[in-house]
Formats: C-alpha cells, structure tokens, sequence
C-alpha cells in the first residue's frame, strides 16, 4: 500500500470547509486535482470525477465513477475506486476543529499494480505537490464562499 498524507490548516469552521468539499459540482470552478465532478453528496453515493494523473504526461486525465466510502459530516470524507488488479485508491479529507479554524488532513491510500510502481521519491515528487495544491485551492474557495 502506498500512502500520501497531507496537512493544512483553513481558518474556518469545518462546516464551512466541509460545504466546499461535498459542493462536488463545483470542483471545476477551483480544484486543480479533481478537475470534474457530479453526484449527490451522501454515504455511498456514487461520484462521476475527472482528475489529473500526476504520474502521468503533462496533461493527463482519468476519468472513473468512485464510491464515497466515508460520509461524516463536518469530519470525514472519503471516495474510493477501483480498476481491478491495476489500481484501487482510497482519497481522504479529515476535519478537525483547531482554535478559530479547522485542521485538514488529505491524503490517498493506493494499491495495485500500478501504485507498486510509484517510489516514494515519486509520490513525494509528482502526487504530494498536487495534494498540496488542492489544500491551498480549496482554504481560498472557503475564505471566498
């Protein structure tokens, strides 16, 4: 299994990072990782999403319907997805209350063959920078919402 975990700190509340992140139809307007998404905001619901492919040529996009796997409003989001043998990834974001703001843990959990590829040089290098983008890019739409 290979891991990336990510921290950022947002000044809101979880609730106001938490309408950000569940808004998956607006992705588009702000998150650079996730670059499309639509589906209903539910445990179990099913999410149509486009992403970037950091190992992957410049450019490069998947797109696959995941399964939110963890629904806890205000706390914990989770997709997961699957390409059978080759792939299977869990992305994550958990709230924590701190002070006048919210602690964001995000973060994946990959397997298959094809994340057996990945070093940790090149998760560090090509994958933590995206996660990081997406921090940044999701504490400016919530400071703007």
């Amino acid at each position: 299994m290979k891991t990336i975990r990510t921290v950022a700190f947002i000044p809101a509340t979880p609730a106001r990072v938490w309408a950000v992140l569940t808004d998956f139809d607006a992705y588009a307007d702000w998150n650079p990782l996730n670059i499309r998404a639509s589906g209903v905001a539910r445990s179990g619901g099913k999410i149509r999403t486009t992403f970037v492919n950091p190992a992957g040529r410049p450019g490069a996009t998947v797109t696959q319907t995941v399964t939110l796997t963890t629904f806890e409003p205000q706390r914990a989001l989770a997709w997961s997805g699957n390409v059978p043998l080759l792939f299977h990834g869990r992305h994550h974001f958990t709230l924590t209350p701190e002070g006048e703001g919210t602690r964001l843990v995000h973060g994946e959990d990959m397997g298959g063959l094809i994340a057996m590829t990945f070093s940790e040089a090149v998760l560090r290098e090509k994958f933590v920078p995206w996660y990081e983008a997406v921090n940044a890019a999701l504490a400016a739409r919530v400071a703007r919402a």
